[in-house]
């Protein structure tokens, strides 16, 4: 049993219909709930409830505040390498863009982690291309060792393992995981990733059983809005989720809302999210899972993501960049995507402390007693 038996289950025309035929009693049905389920949160997510985004956002508002506080955790992603042996046509690291190719060593990587460490980070994310290869296990062995040094908190966003891998990677420091579906729709999956392993949608779709297998501390999910209709694939996200609190308890988890961005070689999106949409979006996933840390990171604006953190939001990147070397040696070029958020790491935290919020530098850290 895995997710892959669920999602086996759903007719994405079917749940198409479903969301669209919700009405506005509806979704006050739904706000008036203390509690929501999955059709509640159809309900939420539907054309039906973008009308009623205020109230949307009241309540997600409050309940953010009761749950997480003030505070807003702050982590960095660090590239590691923009090796891909994957064909994904909206991607900068794609294997046939002509870009340059890097993979970090030991002293580069060093230099890398003492300038995030002088911007005030202890939360990282490491980020490769799919390479298993040459940034696979092997590489990993090597690398995870010496950012966790210097970080107290270390996630990963890399090509899916197996379980044992991720046990192992556990025991070298490692605390949490994003692993994205990308789209949740087959036939979508399969028109935009055209070679390489990520090819395998049921590998990637149980990614996120194995790493709850292997007692992953937070596992991180979600799709990349604008491939397929944003509404259903937020339904087959929530669905997700609501499977992975029930099966993998122990585990923490987050859900992370990207939105296609200009890349080399790039892609229009076939279901474009505007703004609104996406905050409707954000605020239907938190009055659905109140727990659950919802992320941002700087491929929005400053603006939105400013409005986003008072409302929804309890964990952003800042002063990224999407390039391996990008942060001792700023530069654009091998970069996988543009970001928005240009805004440096100091910026971000002042402008949550003006709206009254409380930027944390580290998710959390184990207490050991002797």
């Amino acid at each position: 049993m895995s997710f892959y038996t669920l999602w086996q289950q759903q007719d994405w025309d079917s749940l198409a219909l479903q969301i669209n035929s919700k009405t506005e009693a509806d979704v006050q049905r739904a706000l008036a709930k203390p509690r929501r389920d999955w059709q509640d949160f159809l309900a939420l997510i539907s054309p039906a409830g973008e009308p009623l985004l205020e109230s949307l956002a009241r309540q997600s508002q409050r309940l953010t505040r009761q749950r997480f506080g003030n505070i807003i955790g702050l982590y960095v992603p660090l590239y590691l390498s923009n090796l891909c042996a994957n064909e994904c046509d909206y991607c900068g690291f794609s294997m046939s863009n002509r870009i340059k190719r890097h993979t970090l060593d030991e002293q580069e990587l060093e230099a890398e982690l003492a300038a995030i460490k002088r911007m005030g980070f202890d939360n990282i994310l490491l980020v490769t291309g799919e390479h298993e290869t040459k940034v696979g296990m092997d590489y990993f062995r090597r690398m995870v060792p010496l950012v966790k040094a210097r970080f107290h908190y270390l996630q990963m966003e890399v090509q899916p393992l197996e379980q044992s891998q991720y046990a192992e990677l556990k025991r070298l420091g490692l605390d949490a995981v994003m692993v994205y579906q990308e789209t949740y729709h087959a036939r979508t999956y399969a028109k935009h990733h055209l070679r390489g392993n990520k090819t395998d949608f049921r590998f990637r779709l149980e990614t996120a059983d194995r790493l709850g297998q292997a007692g992953i501390d937070k596992i991180g999910i979600g799709a990349l809005l604008g491939l397929a209709s944003w509404r259903v694939e937020a339904a087959m996200v929530a669905l997700h989720l609501d499977y992975l609190q029930r099966t993998y308890w122990r585990s923490r988890y987050s859900v992370s809302f990207p939105r296609l961005r200009p890349c080399t070689g790039g892609l229009e999106p076939v279901s474009p999210v505007g703004e609104r949409q996406l905050l409707q979006l954000i605020c239907a996933l938190r009055l659905f899972a109140p727990e659950v840390d919802l992320s941002l990171s700087t491929r929005e604006s400053a603006h939105f993501r400013d409005h986003a953190f008072a409302l929804g939001i309890t964990t952003a990147s800042a002063a990224s960049s999407t390039r391996p070397g990008g942060y001792a040696e700023p530069s654009d070029d091998l970069e996988q995507f543009s970001i928005d958020d240009g805004r440096s790491a100091q910026a971000v935290a002042e402008a949550l402390s003006h709206r009254g919020l409380q930027p944390v530098w580290k998710d959390w850290e184990r207490a050991y007693s002797g």
